[in-house]
C-alpha cells in the first residue's frame, strides 16, 4: 500500500508514478496579467489531468485491487443448500436462500452456499452447476446422521439437516449468540483479468477443538439464471444465488491451531466478477459442528 500527498491530502492505494519538475522563478517573481492567467490555466489543467490519471489508474482493471475480511467474536451460521436444476421441488428452496438478505439474515449473520449435486443429471436435465464433490459431501452428512438417504432440496444449517424451514430465523439467532471458536480471515487481490489471488487463514485457539477440524474455501456466484428445456423443470427459468463455482478443502488444522491457504483462482470468462464472493469456514469433521464462517463479497 503506497501513501503519498497532493496539496497536503493523503492518498492510499495503488498508483502510477508521476514526476513533476519544479523550475525556479525568473527575475520577475510576479508575471504580468496575461502570463499569470496562462500560468493559472496551465496549473489547473495539470491538476485536473493528475486527478483524472489517479482516478483512471485506481479504476483500471490492470491495477491490483485488494479486499479483505475478518471474522468477529460471535458465530456466523453456515447454511448449505443441496439442490439440482433437474428437481422440480428445488426452486422454492432457491427462492428462500435468495430472500435471506431482505429478511435481515445478512452475510454477517448467515453465510449461504448453493451446492448443486450431480445425481439428477441423468434424469432429463444435466445441471451445469453440478459437481460430484457436492454429492460426496451430502453423503458424508447423511452418514453422520446414520442414514444412506440423500435428497433435494436439503437445507443443512451449521452441519445439521434443517427439516423445518420455518425454524431458520430462530436457529440462526441462536447460533449468532454463540461465541466463535475460530478466527478467520480472507484476502483477495485481483492483479490480472480472470485471475484472483486468495489468502485464507484460520486459527482455532482451543486445543481441544483442533483434532479432526478442517478448513474449507469456496468461491460462489450470485444472480445466475438457466432456461431449462428438459426434465422436471422444462419450460421454466430458474434463478440461483450463492452457487459454488470452486471448492477447496478439507485442509487440516495443525497442532498449533492454524490452517493457511494461498491460492490463485482462474475465473471463467462468463463468470460475473461483480457477483462473485468467497466463503471460508471451519468444521469439525466427525460431528459436523461449524466453529465459524466468514463471507467476502468481491463486488464491493
Amino acid at each position: 500500500m503506497e501513501v503519498f500527498q497532493i496539496n497536503g491530502v493523503a492518498w492510499a492505494g495503488s498508483f502510477c508514478m508521476v514526476t513533476v519538475a519544479h523550475y525556479p522563478p525568473g527575475p520577475t517573481s510576479k508575471p504580468p496579467g496575461r502570463q499569470m492567467l496562462a500560468l493559472v490555466l496551465r496549473r489547473s489543467v495539470f491538476l485536473w489531468g493528475l486527478s483524472a490519471l489517479l482516478l483512471g489508474t485506481l479504476a483500471s482493471p490492470g491495477v491490483a485491487q485488494q479486499l479483505s475480511a475478518r471474522s468477529g467474536p460471535q458465530t456466523v451460521a453456515l447454511l448449505e443448500l443441496y439442490t439440482s436444476e433437474g428437481c422440480n421441488s428445488c426452486p422454492p428452496a432457491d427462492v428462500l436462500v435468495s430472500s435471506l438478505d431482505a429478511k435481515g439474515l445478512t452475510l454477517d449473520r448467515v453465510v449461504s452456499l448453493g451446492l448443486h449435486v450431480d445425481y439428477w443429471d441423468a434424469l432429463g436435465w444435466p445441471d451445469r452447476f453440478a459437481q460430484a464433490i457436492f454429492t460426496q459431501r451430502q453423503r458424508e452428512i447423511a452418514a453422520r446422521q446414520r442414514t444412506r438417504t440423500v435428497y433435494t432440496p436439503q437445507l443443512v444449517l451449521h452441519g445439521r439437516a434443517l427439516s423445518t424451514w420455518g425454524a431458520l430465523d430462530a436457529e440462526v439467532q441462536r447460533i449468532n449468540h454463540t461465541p466463535a471458536r475460530a478466527d478467520l480471515s480472507l484476502e483477495a487481490t485481483s492483479q490480472a483479468p480472470n485471475t484472483l489471488e486468495v489468502i485464507a487463514r484460520a486459527v482455532v485457539p482451543e486445543a481441544a477443538a483442533r483434532p479432526h477440524t478442517r478448513m474449507y474455501l469456496a468461491l460462489y456466484e450470485n444472480r445466475l439464471t438457466s432456461a431449462v428445456t428438459a426434465g422436471e423443470n422444462a419450460g421454466h427459468t430458474l434463478r440461483h444465488d450463492y452457487v459454488v463455482r470452486q471448492w477447496f478443502g478439507p485442509l487440516a488444522i495443525d497442532t498449533q491451531g492454524t490452517a493457511h491457504l494461498r491460492q490463485t483462482l482462474s475465473l471463467h470468462r462468463d463468470w460475473k466478477t461483480s457477483d462473485l464472493g468467497l466463503v471460508i469456514f471451519v468444521q469439525q469433521h466427525q460431528t459436523g459442528e461449524v466453529l465459524q464462517a466468514l463471507a467476502l463479497p468481491l463486488g464491493q
